[in-house]
């Protein structure tokens, strides 16, 4: 054996025993001679589940052109046969389609590395193991670019970057088939995860997604952390997007996003999202279905929000209940909080056409949900000016409030807000404020047209408390501040809320029960401060406080006894 050739096995045997992170950035360093794919490290079997696996030594190209996709998957492969390790994409752009990530595998993208998801479609094919029958909540489709089935202690790290050329699968105008020859529901999403456990993204950079950017289905114990998502060049360009996930964190991340920022459908528990910047044209965090428990989302920033920071779905068969929204800026939003308990219209395929899936006979239920230091203006919707399509916005859009929405026999119960200052556009008319009829179904915000309140619109809700709350607009709105219609034990402590002479009333409660306001401040002159309508109001006080800005206090329509409320002034 020559002195060179011993070396060699040196270097490759001191090679298997380093760690992956230092054996990573010692090959990008260049100090070590390549493996070959025959023998990708040449180290003992007690490296095995510690190896290094370049990419370009099981062919890569990496030059932008060239197909990587069987490179890439060979070295994944190897690295999971031999009991996992690392799989390194150095510096380079290499262009691959569907590739399958699988148990004990860290694939490492370097700083100079990019995978770019290629532009033609015949790359990509489903996950036929991911099912799209039976439940609604998986049919979003089952095409990855980045996809993993069943598989423990998977990781995806940067600081690399992931790009999904999603541009190259949106129609075209009248529906012209997109560039790539695939899409609507066959689009791939850029990392897509089914089943998995131990699961984890990082430090990473994932930009223009064709579909859904982070999709991840019944998987347990995941940790996002560090994720920069730029993805707005296609519609249903979800940032992350759950279903049925039970202890998922999410931390230091940054979203923009052109659908929702980080949707969560079905039974998600134990969920931690802190330290995040969100920005999308539909909603931030929008719940659907399923039964939710324990959900924390704490200091967050979400900002240009067109299509409402918080939404929350909760219809029959689904217990919505013990969650926490906290520390949170809104800058510039529309919607704020929407949450509609109840039956709902039905889902739409990308098709069009309703979802006929047998519908749960339970109540739907939520109770336990609190937001506390939330600080922001809420505005009327632009067109976001890196979406590569023109945004469209609904009437309900333009000038919408905080909604607790309840409907038929469903259950929605005990929602705090404390210590809120919210800015609202305003704008709001007369006649708009005079709607008394509104529709009885829990959908989307905007389907129930624009409220007749400018700052919170509660219905069939129970146990609501508000204290330390400051409600202001922009612009002059002749509709009531607050609205609580068949509302009971509802508690209000600190309100401070702006008058209009010109508008009906500021507050104006329908058939409400058992409410007690204490310390309440009118901001601006009003005509009336309360209207109470309805035969059914009754046990309503007003303790204290300085309401010296109403011209008349309270006024009664449609039956409400003078007697239903009790006026005690300071």
């Amino acid at each position: 054996m020559t002195d060179s050739t011993s070396s060699l096995l040196s270097r490759r045997r001191w090679l298997g025993l380093i760690s992956p992170a230092v054996a990573a950035t010692t090959l990008g360093a260049g100090l070590l001679p390549p493996a070959t794919a025959a023998d990708p490290v040449g180290a003992p079997a007690s490296t095995l589940g510690a190896r290094v696996y370049n990419i370009r030594d099981f062919g890569a190209r990496g030059d932008g052109k060239s197909l990587d996709t069987s490179a890439v998957q060979s070295a994944i492969d190897r690295c999971h046969r031999e009991q996992g390790g690392t799989v390194l994409v150095p510096a380079g752009v290499f262009v691959i389609g569907t590739v399958e990530m699988k148990s004990n595998v860290t694939l490492h993208i370097a700083a100079g590395g990019t995978l770019l998801g290629s532009g033609d479609g015949q790359q990509y094919h489903a996950a036929d193991a991911i099912p799209l029958e039976g439940d609604t909540t998986l049919n979003d489709g089952n095409v990855g670019l980045i996809f993993a089935v069943n598989a423990v202690n998977v990781t995806i790290e940067g600081p690399g970057t992931i790009d999904g050329q999603g541009a190259l699968f949106r129609h075209g105008p009248h529906h012209a088939p997109p560039p790539s020859g695939r899409g609507g529901p066959h689009r791939p999403h850029t990392l897509l995860f089914y089943r998995c456990t131990n699961l984890s993204v990082r430090n990473i950079f994932l930009s223009r997604s064709a579909f859904h950017c982070v999709r991840i289905m019944q998987s347990h114990f995941v940790w996002l952390t560090g994720i920069h998502i730029h993805s707005r060049v296609n519609n249903n360009n979800d940032g992350f997007h759950f279903v049925s996930c039970q202890y998922v964190h999410i931390s230091d991340c940054d979203v923009l996003s052109q659908d929702d920022a980080c949707a969560l459908f079905g039974s998600c528990q134990f969920i931690t999202v802190t330290n995040c910047s969100f920005s999308t044209r539909w909603s931030v965090f929008r719940f659907g279905g399923g039964h939710v428990n324990n959900i924390t989302v704490s200091n967050c920033l979400l900002h240009e929000v067109y299509g409402c920071p918080i939404k929350i779905r909760c219809g029959p068969g689904s217990v919505f209940e013990n969650m926490s929204f906290s520390n949170l800026v809104l800058d510039r939003v529309t919607g704020p909080i929407s949450i509609g308990v109840g039956a709902q219209p039905p889902r739409r395929n990308h098709a069009g056409a309703a979802h006929s899936h047998p519908q749960p006979t339970m109540p739907a239920v939520l109770r336990n949900v609190s937001f506390n230091g939330i600080y922001g203006t809420v505005t009327v919707p632009v067109q976001i000016a890196d979406v590569e399509f023109p945004n469209a916005y609904r009437p309900g859009e333009l000038r919408s409030c905080i909604v607790l929405n309840g409907t038929g026999e469903g259950t929605l119960e005990k929602v705090s807000f404390n210590d809120i200052r919210i800015t609202f556009p305003g704008g709001g008319t007369a006649a708009e404020g005079a709607r008394r009829q509104i529709p009885h179904f829990a959908g989307e915000y905007f389907e129930l047209g624009v409220l007749p309140a400018w700052a919170i619109y509660a219905r069939n809700a129970r146990g609501v408390s508000l204290s330390n709350v400051r409600f202001e607009t922009a612009t002059p709105d002749l509709r009531p501040a607050v609205i609580f219609d068949h509302v009971q034990d509802a508690a209000i402590n600190g309100l401070s809320v702006a008058g209009n002479p010109q508008a009906e009333s500021v507050l104006r409660f329908i058939d409400t029960q058992d409410t007690l306001m204490t310390a309440t401040r009118l901001l601006s002159p009003a005509a009336v401060f309360l209207q109470a309508e309805g035969a059914e109001n009754q046990s309503i006080t007003i303790d204290g406080g300085d309401l010296s800005k109403a011209a008349q206090r309270l006024a009664f329509k449609d039956g409400a006894a003078s007697t239903a409320v009790k006026l005690r002034e300071a």
